[in-house]
């Protein structure tokens, strides 16, 4: 249940016949934050020609969704290359930004497919990853006296409590990682009152 995403956002430079490429990459798990990116380049760099451009969101293997522009280029010589880098490599919620000046110079179609892949590995080479971990939302019911037994599993998991309500007995909203979940429901078993996953 969790995959690598980028843990920063690096920025790299690629040249080739006096073209510059200027790659962005960094988290982004929406579209809001993605189109956010993108107007952080274009502020930083407004008299570019192109800004193109590809996401992936969630897990690799298999996304959430993926989208991607060729903001001005020959159609496919931009955006699709940038995508086909994220779709071989194992990080999601990623967008890459590939922000080109022209040199004088024309790579035709096949060199503006291998400059932007370039440029797209060159910063998917550069960029850190972390480790995101999707939790599961589980609400629970126990007496009093398992509360604290309670807490010190969620947080051996790695897990967090949202929110509890006592009445007759403690209910607990917990968040834990999808491959801590077995092992939780087996050891509330034997005193859960109710175990429910949302």
């Amino acid at each position: 249940m969790s995959y690598p995403v980028p843990a920063n956002q690096v920025e790299t430079l690629y040249e080739i016949k006096k073209s510059k490429f200027i790659a962005l990459a960094g988290f982004a798990n929406s579209r809001e934050s993605a189109m956010a990116l993108l107007e952080q380049a274009k502020a930083k760099y407004p008299d570019a020609r192109h800004h193109c451009w590809a996401y992936t969101f969630g897990n690799p293997t298999m996304p959430t969704s993926a989208a991607m522009a060729d903001d001005g280029e020959p159609s496919g010589t931009a955006g699709k290359p940038i995508l086909n880098v994220l779709q071989h490599k194992d990080i999601g919620d990623i967008m890459i930004i590939v922000t080109r000046y022209f040199g004088g110079i024309k790579l035709g179609a096949g060199g503006l497919v291998r400059a932007y892949s370039a440029a797209a590995q060159q910063a998917i080479d550069a960029l850190e990853v972390r480790k995101e971990v999707i939790l599961e939302d589980v609400f629970i019911e126990v007496d009093f006296k398992h509360e604290q037994f309670v807490r010190h599993l969620v947080e051996q998991a790695s897990g967090e409590i949202a929110h509890c309500d006592y009445s007759h007995c403690v209910g607990m909203h917990v968040k834990l990682p999808g491959d801590a979940l077995a092992d939780f429901e087996s050891q509330m078993a034997p005193i859960a009152l109710s175990l429910k996953k949302s």
